[in-house]
């Protein structure tokens, strides 16, 4: 399931255009992002296993003057729900793009398909979760990953351009691609989700080696995916000069393996992925205010949890509903989760030294180094997009 939630539609799209436009120059983004991700990931797990506390409350023990305490949670719900917003925006965009892959009539009436995708998430989340919706999406979902994986090695990529790839550099006009791979691979609100779900499977301190093992394989292989997709859209459509706008675009790399089927395969896969991911975020959002403000998910009222949830979904609706072309707002959510992944890593951090909440679990002279680098890569690249976007920087 952490590898399915990995591979959303806004991972296809970034890694689709890294590889049309950069080639195998970016790959690198991403192992940096699938390491940091399993660093953090890490953290989260310790936290909700040896405090047996949800990740946003747990963050807020490690404020301890009052004021400062709701400084911090006003910053932190902020910070989620603008993030969360624009990211459900691409969810909801993503599930579009798959159903426009299967059938052009959807493009003809955009404004209801995207209306009937939001509600039929809304519904999911506040009424219901059956699970046999979520296993057929899943499947799906790792249906079209495998469908990477295996259309990489039909098409047999350059070994030595990939292995070039992982050489840190940024091609001219490839910062916001990079920071859209970054933001698309290190998702904030997993981030608490995994921590909810890591409390419900394991219940004992001492089961804190065998969940982490499975944290970082599961996100390990979503990384594998990912630039699995990023080197197959290099070989495939690097130098082509074709435009990607639309999923028929990005599915030209999978014709090695499905030809004439290439679009419903991944129309399928991407509205599978948009709807998993349209149902995920709100959830997160719901569960960080229903812990900030000290309730705890299932128990005594469940208004914060609504609310949370319901203000993502009709905020990603309304960012979905405007005329911009899908692909367009699922990137534009990828650079806005990557410009909030330093705000959350700061906390993490802070978290990951807290001796009152992790006791002797807390972080070694290592951690606290990785910790120390991915705080300098991600804010210098927060920085250095900021800093161009008000022309200070060439």
């Amino acid at each position: 399931m952490v590898s399915a939630a990995f591979i959303g539609p806004g991972t296809v799209t970034a890694c689709t255009l890294a590889g049309a436009n950069f080639g195998f120059a970016l790959i690198w983004a991403l192992a940096f992002a699938t390491v940091t991700t399993i660093i953090l990931q890490s953290i989260a797990v310790r936290v909700a296993l040896v405090s047996r506390m949800g990740l946003a409350e747990a963050m807020m023990q490690t404020v301890a003057s009052p004021p400062l305490r709701w400084l911090a949670a006003t910053l932190l719900i902020a910070a989620l729900a603008l993030g969360n917003a624009a990211y459900e925006a691409g969810n909801i965009s993503g599930a579009l793009l798959g159903l426009e892959a299967l059938n052009s009539d959807f493009s003809d009436n955009r404004d209801l398909a995207i209306g009937l995708i939001a509600l039929l998430a809304g519904a999911l989340i506040l009424f219901s979760k059956p699970r046999w919706v979520e296993r057929i999406l899943i499947a799906m979902v790792l249906f079209m990953c495998a469908s990477f994986l295996l259309t990489f090695l039909i098409t047999r990529p350059d070994i030595g351009a990939i292995l070039s790839g992982f050489i840190p550099s940024i091609p001219e006009g490839g910062l916001l691609t990079a920071i859209a791979l970054i933001g698309t691979t290190i998702v904030p609100y997993n981030l608490f989700l995994h921590a909810a779900s890591v409390r419900e499977r394991w219940k004992e301190e001492s089961d804190l080696s065998e969940a982490q093992t499975d944290s970082a394989f599961s996100i390990g292989l979503g990384g594998l995916v990912s630039i699995t997709i990023l080197a197959t859209a290099a070989a495939s459509l690097f130098g082509s000069g074709q435009e990607i706008s639309s999923a028929a675009d990005m599915a030209e790399q999978l014709n090695p393996l499905f030809g004439s089927f290439a679009s419903a395969t991944l129309g399928a896969g991407l509205f599978a992925a948009g709807l998993t991911s349209a149902i995920t975020a709100p959830l997160a959002t719901g569960y960080i205010v229903q812990e900030i403000f000290g309730k705890t998910v299932g128990k005594a009222s469940r208004t914060p949890f609504r609310i949370g949830a319901l203000l993502v979904i009709l905020s990603g609706t309304f960012g979905a509903l405007l005329n911009y072309k899908p692909v367009e707002i699922i990137f534009v959510a990828q650079i806005a989760n990557g410009l909030l992944l330093p705000i959350i890593a700061f906390f993490l951090v802070k978290l990951a030294n807290d001796k009152a909440v992790l006791g002797q679990h807390v972080n070694g002279w290592r951690g606290n180094i990785a910790g120390a680098i991915i705080l300098t890569v991600t804010f210098m690249l927060g920085i250095r997009l900021i800093a161009r976007a008000l022309g200070w920087w060439p």
